[in-house]
């Protein structure tokens, strides 16, 4: 898979995770190159870079999620027919990238897939989702004592009656792992840079399900610790509402017909594979 590439932007990461990451990508594509770019203040993460696969960039300062990948992403886009977004706390089997791989080969309509996502312990992470509005993610960040209400909301957002046990096409997929085909970046654009942390994987995977199939492949399975960070950090918490709000203004707040048009969409095709 001379082909493939895949980034991880790094920052205070914990190694031994990190170790976990490089090492499920590596032992799976064994031709390909594994960046890793590093937001953090010091270089001290450079000490896992022990394979001549592996480029390590040091920013001696935090780009942020998207814009730290487009430096790697403008640099690979005529080399790769695919390139993975990582996140440095996912980890998987070894033919899990070329399961996906051969999924891409065999349909060049599709632009993004994601595999299933699960905790470490074997539980469920529903990452596959409708595009957001303002009152869903009001709902889920600061209304959840309303438990009902917020089991309700995620249920049709999250996709949840879906099963997630079949192949679907989906409108957001977590950026915690994308597989991109790279003819569908050069069409729709890389990261938007104005989201620093947080919606930008929305975002991405909204430009490209306009023009390509974006998919959930559940046959294959990763792992991810998934911590949340915006739940227990107040930066975080700001970098996610500043984000979002930059989303909105992007796309709409009440009128926007295109989400209105995706998610209804999304929910009919897979009410009619019920």
């Amino acid at each position: 898979m001379k082909d493939l590439s895949a980034s991880i932007v790094v920052y205070k990461s914990d190694v031994e995770i990190l170790e976990k990451t490089i090492q499920s990508f590596l032992g799976s594509a064994l031709d390909s190159k594994l960046y890793i770019i590093d937001n953090s203040p010091t270089d001290r993460l450079k000490a896992v870079v022990d394979d001549p696969r592996i480029i390590y960039r040091f920013n001696n300062k935090n780009l942020g999620f998207g814009a730290a990948h487009n430096t790697i992403l403008r640099e690979i886009l005529e080399e790769s027919k695919y390139h993975i977004i990582l996140n440095p706390d996912v980890y998987f089997d070894d033919g899990v990238i070329r399961a996906l791989y051969r999924f891409m080969d065999q349909h060049s309509e599709i632009g993004q897939v994601m595999p299933k996502v699960l905790y470490p312990d074997g539980r469920l992470q529903p990452l596959c989702k409708l595009l957001p509005s303002p009152q869903t993610l009001i709902k889920r960040r600061f209304f959840s004592f309303y438990k009902s209400s917020l089991e309700n909301e995620n249920y049709r957002y999250e996709l949840r009656f879906s099963g997630y046990d079949k192949i679907m096409d989906v409108p957001f997929l977590s950026g915690c792992f994308m597989f991109l085909r790279t003819e569908a970046l050069k069409k729709v654009g890389l990261f938007d840079e104005r989201f620093f942390l947080y919606t930008e994987d929305a975002d991405l995977s909204r430009r490209i399900h306009k023009h390509y199939r974006t998919v959930y492949f559940p046959q294959t399975s990763i792992y991810h610790y998934y911590q949340r960070g915006s739940y227990r950090n107040i930066w975080l918490m700001w970098c996610n509402i500043s984000s979002a709000i930059r989303y909105f203004n992007k796309w709409g707040w009440v009128n926007d017909s295109e989400r209105e048009f995706f998610n209804q969409r999304t929910i009919q095709q897979l009410a009619e594979v019920r």
